[in-house]
């Protein structure tokens, strides 16, 4: 069984018991989270799509931490003409554990 979730602009193939880093959650470590974007579930060899989004079906996970990313070097530069500029980032995320899909 797996279910196919929307948060934070970026779609996620969850299944239960999985772990995965999402954009960050304004949730504390240790609570629980609902996802209610499901766009589609498979069930049995039975596949639910939903338009947009399938009416009562909810993900629920637990927030493990908070953290940030890798960092990436945005860096700018045209030839000949003395511009340089360098600057990085490191995107925050949240990471979930999935513990249910309700369908």
């Amino acid at each position: 069984m797996y279910a196919i979730i929307e948060t934070g602009g970026k779609q996620y193939r969850v299944e239960e018991g999985a772990v995965l880093s999402v954009e960050l959650l304004p949730a504390e470590i240790g609570t629980e989270v609902g996802f209610d974007k499901v766009l589609a579930c498979k069930k049995d060899n039975r596949l639910q799509v939903g338009q947009p989004y399938l009416p009562d079906a909810v993900v629920r996970g637990k927030v493990l931490e908070h953290g940030k990313s890798k960092k990436i070097i945005v860096f700018k530069y045209k030839a000949k003409k003395n511009y340089r500029r360098k600057q990085g980032h490191r995107q925050p995320y949240t990471r979930i554990l999935i513990e249910k899909i309700e369908v």
